[in-house]
């Protein structure tokens, strides 16, 4: 009786600390709940309404960008700090732009089933009609050829669009209500698509444009953006569960974290070039922008967006080692690592 008494404050506290050790997901890695800001931000009001999102650095340093629920595409240049609107076609609401090596720009016409291409000097815009099956061009994507992917949320396909003959190929998920959402180009010039609708992953064959879907170890994952790292793997996050995660296609390996936060909502994402994954966590406003260290496997950075509202969306930008987004309450903003 005396050697338990001698030993019963030791297993108490063994007891006490195994009932406060935080509980993860199986296979998902915790993290720690203080983390230092490693990330300047300046942000720009964007002097139009509508939801400014999706920017893409051109060839001149000028940040264009969508205004969504605006109906318009702007641009804005960051060395004198002057934006100018370019007009779109009524009901087009462009979701997402991507700026080709002649810096005209393409944009996705979400509500009105077209790809549009914008020239800036003149602000001439050419229509590329979809096939009748594909209502709302999500976000895009060029292959090394300058063609563009891209993806469909609603009408549940992907396409392929040919920028000099305007023939458009299509593939469909086998999975019904799949969503393709985000979306980017492999080492073998291959499409990634994140399905927002299922726990799934699914890249396409160019040539056959026949489509793979990879199951998420977790049935309730929802897969939003994701990355493509200089070796090969995926990186998606899992906007409902709160998760980071990484596919390796050579070992079909996963690999999960959950973020640091109480109810976490990772969205748009910038992969850097000292190999840092940016991620936006729309879960609390104002949102959160978090660093994940792809080396050392670790959450190194939260910074606050003192704008607040929700970010889609993220572009790097290799010119300077910069990343660029839009702020749902009218801001356009420019993340510059510290360090």
């Amino acid at each position: 009786m005396r050697a338990f008494s001698l030993w019963y404050p030791f297993f108490r506290s063994v007891f006490i600390a195994l009932l406060l050790q935080p509980l993860c997901a199986p296979g998902a890695i915790a993290q720690p709940d203080s983390l230092p800001d490693d990330l300047a931000l300046n942000e720009w009001k964007v002097p139009w309404e509508g939801r400014p999102r999706d920017p893409y650095v051109d060839g001149n340093g000028d940040v264009w960008f969508c205004g969504q629920s605006g109906n318009y595409i702007g641009r804005f240049a960051p060395v004198s700090g002057i934006f100018k609107q370019f007009s779109v076609p009524d009901g087009t609401h462009p979701h997402n732009l991507i700026v080709d090596r002649r810096n005209r720009i393409w944009y996705a016409g979400n509500r009105n089933a077209h790809i549009g291409r914008l020239h800036p000097k003149s602000g001439e815009i050419e229509q590329f009609a979809l096939p009748a099956e594909v209502k709302d061009p999500h976000t895009l994507v060029f292959n090394r050829a300058g063609n563009i992917w891209f993806t469909a949320q609603n009408s549940n396909r992907i396409g392929l669009l040919d920028v000099k003959s305007g023939e458009v190929r299509v593939a469909s998920p086998a999975t019904s209500g799949a969503r393709p959402y985000g979306i980017k180009m492999d080492a073998a010039d291959r499409p990634w698509i994140a399905l927002f609708g299922t726990n799934r992953l699914a890249w396409i064959d160019p040539q056959t444009m026949a489509v793979t879907e990879i199951e998420l170890p977790r049935a309730d994952a929802r897969p939003r953006r994701l990355e493509i790292d200089d070796a090969g793997n995926i990186w998606y996050v899992d906007y409902t569960g709160g998760y980071l995660g990484r596919y390796v296609p050579e070992t079909a390996k996963f690999t999960e974290w959950k973020l640091p936060g109480e109810t976490p909502r990772p969205y748009g994402t910038a992969l850097d070039d000292k190999g840092r994954l940016w991620i936006a966590d729309t879960g609390t406003i104002p949102n959160r922008i978090l660093a994940f260290d792809l080396a050392t496997e670790k959450f190194v950075s939260e910074s606050q967006v003192p704008s607040g509202g929700n970010i889609r969306h993220m572009y790097f930008n290799d010119e300077d080692g910069s990343f660029w987004f839009g702020v749902d309450t009218g801001f356009l903003a420019q993340g510059m690592p510290r360090s």
